[in-house]
């Protein structure tokens, strides 16, 4: 974080980092932090948690750093062996979390929209379980959706992909995403560093839930996930401050934000980010090396 043209003081930085998940364990292994910065961990709605930066002050022209260095051990569990016997959660049991993956989140997953709830209708009809009626849906959005890469532009939503047949991950997790909630079944966005992806939630013979992802950009993986990134936050409709506005809203994917109050005219704050690999080979943890516990959520 850099102070330029002026000074600043009660200076807040936020960003998102890798939390715990049942397929993620991550801990802190060193901090390396200017003199007098503060670093703090936030948890926003079970969906993301956020490093929390406090700088006291700065004056023009000086620079203060917040590095951190997390260990992440990431499990990639194979797809169930009775998918056959998975079925639709009953909406009417649904706790307020799982119920919010049933509902849009606007502006970009437009499930109650009436050509998205028409699809939600028609596909998979036939299909005689609920894996392969997520399945159905998963290779509708592959086929009728072209990947077109990500240049850098904002995000179209699902109804725009659905007109334009083209978009890249967010698209297309959009996509599926809308269609599912449709259909009754929960489903989230999953944010990885440089990508996302969906998940999608189903109930096994006992009555217990389960998340299950897919990869709807990128080679076919479904019900499980060859990826080992991070996982950043899960979820896309996060409650948050605007960093521009001060103004409560909702995000898809949370901002990073920096503010602090000026000592004098013609200043700004500059934050740099750094997310590099510092250590490992980039492969995954085996689901029982000593990875997070299935049952952990």
């Amino acid at each position: 974080m850099t102070a330029e043209g002026s000074g600043f003081r009660r200076i807040a930085g936020t960003l998102t980092v890798p939390t715990d998940w049942p397929e993620q364990r991550v801990r802190v292994v060193e901090e390396d932090l200017s003199s007098g910065v503060s670093v703090g961990y936030q948890t926003v709605e079970d969906t993301a948690r956020q490093m929390v930066i406090k700088v006291p002050a700065l004056v023009a022209g000086q620079q203060a750093k917040a590095l951190v260095t997390f260990e992440i051990r990431r499990a990639l569990a194979p797809p169930p062996d009775e998918s056959g016997q998975l079925a639709l959660p009953n909406p009417k049991r649904l706790d307020r979390g799982l119920a919010a993956h049933l509902a849009p989140s606007l502006p970009y997953i437009e499930s109650n929209h009436p050509e998205i709830r028409k699809l939600a209708r028609e596909i998979g009809a036939e299909r005689k379980t609920a894996w392969e009626q997520v399945e159905a849906i998963y290779d509708w959005v592959r086929e009728k959706i072209q990947y077109q890469e990500d240049k850098g532009q904002p995000p179209k939503s699902a109804l725009a992909a659905l007109h334009d047949g083209t978009g890249a991950c967010d698209e297309m997790s959009s996509l599926f995403i809308a269609i599912c909630r449709a259909a009754g079944i929960p489903a989230r966005t999953v944010r990885v560093p440089g990508h996302c992806y969906p998940e999608f939630y189903l109930v096994d013979g006992e009555g217990k839930g389960h998340w299950y992802p897919c990869q709807a950009a990128g080679t076919r993986a479904f019900g499980r996930m060859p990826d080992p990134r991070p996982i950043l936050q899960k979820g896309d409709n996060v409650p948050g401050v605007d960093p521009k506005t001060r103004r409560k809203t909702r995000f898809r994917f949370l901002p990073e934000s920096l503010t602090g109050l000026p000592t004098g005219p013609g200043g700004s704050l500059k934050m740099q980010l750094v997310c590099e690999q510092v250590k490992g080979n980039g492969q995954a943890a085996k689901p029982n090396d000593q990875g997070p516990n299935k049952n952990d959520q």
